[in-house]
C-alpha cells in the first residue's frame, strides 16, 4: 500500500497495493481491495467497500454506505452523498460471467443520498444528481437531474447554484462565473 500521509482508521482494511493519496482520511468499516487508486486529499467515510478496479481522484468525499465497483472513475472534487448506488452489470445473474461497464463522474459533480447510476452512464463535469435519482443515461455538464428516470429539470454552477437558461451569456448569480448557452449545452467561459 503507497500511504504517504493518510490518515486510517484501526477498524479500516487497507489491502496491501492499494494506492492511498497524502492527505486522504479513511474512516471506520471501510474495505480497500489492492488495486484501487485513491487520491489526495480525500474523505472516505464508515462503512464504504472499494474493489480492485476502481480510480478516485483528489479532494473527493464518499459518505457513508457506499460500494464502488470494478470500472468506476470518480474524477477530482466530487461529492458522492450517503448510499449512492453504483452498478456495473446489465443483466445480472448469480455465479455467471458478466460484461463489466463502469461508470464515471467527472470532475466537480455531486451525486445525492440514495441516487442509483447505472452501468455506462457518465456523469458530467459539475452536474448535480438529486437524491434518490436513477440515472439511467448520461448527464451532460452542469445538469440538475431528478427522478425515476433522471431527468433534466435545470443546470447548476460549479457553485452549485442553479442557473436560468437563456441564448447567449449565463451569468451565476451567486458567484459571478459566466457560461454560453447554445440551446443545447453549457459552456463555463473562463475564469
Amino acid at each position: 500500500m503507497a500511504n504517504t500521509g493518510a490518515s486510517i482508521h484501526p477498524s479500516a482494511i487497507v489491502e496491501p497495493g492499494a494506492r492511498i493519496g497524502a492527505g486522504t482520511r479513511i474512516w471506520a468499516f471501510v474495505h480497500v481491495l489492492p488495486g484501487a487508486i485513491i487520491g489526495e486529499s480525500c474523505n472516505v467515510c464508515d462503512h464504504v467497500f472499494i474493489e480492485n478496479d476502481v480510480v478516485i481522484g483528489d479532494r473527493v468525499t464518499v459518505k457513508c454506505g457506499i460500494y464502488l465497483w470494478d470500472g468506476l472513475r470518480i474524477q477530482d472534487d466530487v461529492h458522492l452523498g450517503p448510499n449512492v448506488v453504483f452498478t456495473n452489470d446489465r443483466y445480472p445473474r448469480s455465479r455467471q460471467a458478466f460484461k463489466l461497464e463502469g461508470a464515471t463522474v467527472k470532475a466537480g459533480a455531486s451525486v445525492g443520498a440514495n441516487a442509483t447510476v447505472l452501468p455506462g452512464v457518465t456523469i458530467g463535469t459539475s452536474a448535480l444528481v438529486g437524491a434518490g435519482s436513477v440515472v439511467t443515461r448520461d448527464v451532460p455538464d452542469f445538469a440538475l437531474v431528478v427522478g425515476n428516470p433522471a431527468r433534466i429539470v435545470g443546470y447548476v454552477c460549479v457553485c452549485g447554484a442553479r442557473l436560468t437558461a437563456a441564448a447567449g451569456q449565463v451569468n451565476c448569480s451567486s458567484c459571478g462565473r459566466s457560461f454560453t448557452w447554445d440551446g443545447v449545452s453549457l459552456r463555463a467561459l473562463g475564469r
